[in-house]
């Protein structure tokens, strides 16, 4: 009997959508007692709720997304930007056109455009409607023919332009919609380590005081800068015992704290995405053998859900 007994709660924590199978893969360990709800993108596509279970999984690897506000899923993979119910059905999709090579960044807009990037011989920025009908193009200037590392997590700003990182060419630009730069910020900063520290700007997250948050992908540290490019703020391996590696996506949270996602880990006694508080203290981690996050986006914490989509 003790044998039925044992199989039986084998097959329990075997079960896909069992807790106890998710708990022995994923936990969230904070001495502040930090609980997150948090989408993970990357080699796994999970919404991860507060108690680390997983709630929501796409069987496909993603590079950006979001939890809509109506419960649904966007996010970008295999070269097309989807919106998804949590059963899987498709409610909206654009693909990447032919002329181009690579689909990156996925965002709902206030105006309920989504607005994708694309990577290639045409490096370029759409907002599309709903019937996907090309609302606005912006081209862009990567500095580089290589598509892949052309640009990362663009995004758009309340005055109406947009942010975007370009990794090769160690700046982050500020677009208007006619394809003027208007703006740029340089990670290639001899404080921070010069050009060949590798500073590839990954996200590029503008902030209401006007400063904006970069992960310095390759070089390994999350910069602040003010609105002139000056340096106000950063953290890196130094302040967080190698926590980082390859950093990707991030999020700037209410309190001030930051999100990071550290792509490349793969020592199982570091986090896979940690936040810091302002004073560069971790406070928050979490561990997913099975993930390796490329884009973030925390919804919720300590049972709140957080408002502002666009600190990521």
């Amino acid at each position: 009997m003790k044998f039925f007994s044992l199989i039986f709660m084998l097959l329990v924590a075997l079960d896909f959508n069992g807790t106890a199978a998710d708990k022995s893969q994923i936990r969230q360990v904070s001495s502040k007692g930090i609980r997150h709800s948090i989408l993970i993108c990357g080699k796994t596509t999970q919404l991860i709720n507060e108690n680390s279970e997983v709630v929501w999984e796409a069987k496909e690897s993603s590079r950006d997304g979001y939890v809509l506000s109506n419960g649904n899923i966007l996010y970008s993979s295999n070269n097309v930007a989807k919106e998804v119910t949590r059963d899987n059905k498709i409610v909206w999709s654009y693909e990447l056109a032919k002329a181009n090579q690579e689909l990156g960044t996925a965002v709902r807009l206030p105006n309920g455009n989504t607005m994708v990037v694309e990577r290639g011989p045409k490096p370029r920025l759409l907002e599309l409607s709903k019937n996907k009908k090309v609302m606005i193009e912006v081209p862009l200037k990567p500095e580089t023919t290589n598509g892949h590392m052309q640009t990362r997590m663009a995004r758009k700003l309340a005055n109406g332009n947009y942010i975007v990182p370009h990794l090769l060419a160690f700046k982050i630009k500020e677009y208007r919609a006619d394809g003027m730069v208007v703006n740029e910020f340089k990670t290639d900063l001899q404080e921070l380590g010069g050009r060949q520290a590798e500073n590839w700007p990954f996200t590029a997250i503008r902030l209401s005081n006007g400063n904006t948050v970069s992960n310095l992908t390759h070089g390994n540290k999350t910069v602040e800068f003010d609105k002139n490019g000056k340096v106000v703020w950063r953290v890196d391996n130094f302040n967080v015992e190698g926590r980082f590696a390859d950093p990707c996506g991030g999020q700037r949270l209410p309190n001030g704290n930051t999100v990071i996602s550290s792509y490349a880990q793969r020592d199982p006694k570091k986090p896979r995405v940690f936040e810091v508080d302002r004073n560069k203290k971790v406070v928050w981690e979490l561990f997913h053998k099975d993930s390796n996050a490329h884009g973030i986006h925390v919804v919720s914490t300590n049972g709140k859900r957080l408002s502002d989509l666009s600190l990521k």
